[in-house]
């Protein structure tokens, strides 16, 4: 068990995030299962046949192994999920809904970054992002409420450096995992300006398409169809339905929550581009809305502005004014690597070490002629929300292929030898638990023997 865990600790990450959405693709790609039905049920929570088969899905994509034995152990490690969950509830154990929603919204900007586009995300599931985030959602509060409780029994639990060597000269020689080879790789973007020409040609557009709404009398929704720049709303007549303060843009919210309902703001800016916006009703702390967007054509900015502030930052870099990290933190354009000093992150364990060959293809180019410690000048680059920008790529670190080992591994051995230890105070949180909830299992997975084998 301890070497399992060891190595699926390390390499491999099931999310809730990708089991969901390895489910809706194979659905979208008409591959789903003909019947879905109840494996497990925990008191009031069940976990579905979709839901093993997702997540033994996602397992052998990242590479884990396959076989019954596999699949039974995903499924323990569901039922344990059920059962934190349904403890919580006992204790009163809550996450407050702006931890999920901005989770949720990190998760999918990661997985923007993988597709591509939010466009390619929507023709791989046949579903617009929204509609994704609304069917994610639950699964993914379920998920953060069982790790919330997790984290209350194991709050206490620490681990010394005795113990953490003590755990890796335990694993036999012929376990200990072997690591491709990691970068830490980073990156300073700057957006090309929209000239004022072009922002005002994109205002006169909306305008017009204001007034055809209320002067003419024309349908929100109908011209939102046809001329929205949001894929995600635009095909739903931009509606975006009810959200909660806080979730849109500064500059949007203002605008909607100005506005009485039925009434069209007037023309915003914000860092997606130009919107007018119909406020549907409000409800408390939340209000429904619909917006159309325009973008100024950002493909045909000029991107000389751009390409020289980065040239004299990166000669300030190279001449030791201010360091890479400083720099991304107060002049990049990328709010999503801005605050780790420009260096991308593994969204799974959070580190800023990445297997290369889990780098963005391009990025994995560009790093393949460069030295570590090198800069690259100015390259041309385009956003994940699609605007026309420069970058510089910084490549700090490089680790050669190598087995496990305590001076180059360090921290990811601390990290599986906690886990381990956490693991054995949860199997015995289990034993007690267990007695306080309901566990029912399929008869087709008795095999599993999921109670006795957390014993």
């Amino acid at each position: 068990m301890m070497n399992r865990f060891f190595i699926h600790s390390l390499i491999c990450a099931i999310t809730v995030m990708g089991s969901c959405l390895a489910a809706n693709r194979a659905m979208a790609q008409g591959q789903g299962t003909a019947i879905d039905k109840i494996v497990a049920k925990v008191d009031k929570h069940i976990v579905l046949l979709s839901e093993l088969e997702a997540s033994y899905l996602q397992q052998l994509s990242n590479g884990g192994q396959s076989g019954e034995n596999v699949k039974c152990e995903i499924l323990q490690g569901l039922v344990v999920n059920k059962v934190l969950l349904a403890k919580a509830e006992i204790d009163s154990v809550i996450v407050d809904d702006k931890r999920v929603d901005s989770e949720l919204d990190r998760r999918m900007q990661y997985y923007e970054m993988q597709f591509g586009s939010r466009e390619k995300i929507e023709q791989a599931y046949g579903k617009s992002v929204e509609q994704l985030k609304t069917e994610l959602r639950k699964a993914l509060q379920e998920q953060m409420t069982a790790q919330q409780m997790q984290d209350e029994i194991t709050k206490n639990v620490k681990i010394t450096p005795s113990e953490v060597k003590k755990f890796f000269n335990s694993i036999p020689k012929d376990s200990i995992p072997y690591f491709p080879t990691e970068v830490e790789v980073g990156h300073i973007v700057k957006t090309a300006t929209v000239s004022k020409a072009q922002k005002a040609q994109t205002r006169a557009k909306l305008n017009e398409i204001r007034e055809r709404i209320v002067t003419g009398g024309e349908d929100f929704e109908a011209l939102a169809k046809v001329h929205s720049d949001d894929p995600g709303s635009g095909a739903n007549g931009g509606n975006l339905g009810y959200s909660k303060r806080g979730a849109m843009v500064p500059q949007f919210e203002a605008a909607a929550l100005k506005l009485k309902p039925g009434e069209i703001s007037q023309v915003i800016e914000s860092e997606f581009g130009f919107h007018i916006i119909q406020l549907i009703d409000r409800r408390g702390n939340e209000y429904n809305s619909r917006h159309i967007l325009i973008r100024p054509s950002y493909a045909e900015v000029d991107l000389t502005e751009a390409q020289n502030y980065l040239d004299s930052l990166r000669t300030r870099i190279l001449n030791d004014s201010i360091s890479f990290a400083k720099a991304a933190k107060e002049y990049s354009d990328d709010k999503m690597t801005s605050s780790s000093g420009g260096l991308f992150v593994d969204p799974n364990s959070n580190s800023t070490k990445i297997f290369a060959e889990n780098l963005d293809p391009v990025v994995y180019m560009t790093i393949d002629t460069m030295q570590v410690g090198n800069i690259t000048t100015p390259i041309a680059y385009r956003t994940d929300d699609g605007k026309s920008a420069m970058r510089i790529v910084y490549y700090k670190t490089k680790i050669n292929p190598h087995y496990a080992n305590l001076r180059d591994d360090w921290q990811k051995i601390y990290n599986a030898a906690l886990g381990e230890k956490k693991n054995k105070i949860i199997n015995e949180w289990f034993i007690k638990a267990r007695n306080d909830v309901s566990i029912i299992v399929d008869d087709e997975y008795d095999k599993c023997n999921l109670v006795d084998n957390m014993q």
